[in-house]
């Protein structure tokens, strides 16, 4: 993607109270719930999870070794 644009979505999403990964995380979930399959919208779920899972431990990734 071009940095000019970039730039200007993050300005666009700045004055729309958020930020690119929040928008871009749910212009992806709409995507897979409309057009997923059974096994895309359980790893949706799955990755809702990790995702949940991070943010309660405000630290990032899950340890390495992790089970999926």
């Amino acid at each position: 993607m071009p940095d000019a644009m970039w730039d200007a979505y993050g300005r666009v999403c700045e004055r729309l109270g958020t930020d690119r990964a929040g928008r871009t995380l749910d212009h992806i979930r709409a995507d897979i719930r409309a057009h997923g399959d059974e096994q895309d919208l359980a790893d949706l779920e799955r990755a809702e999870r990790e995702l949940a899972e991070r943010r309660s431990r405000k630290g990032g990734r899950p340890p390495k070794g992790a089970a999926r």
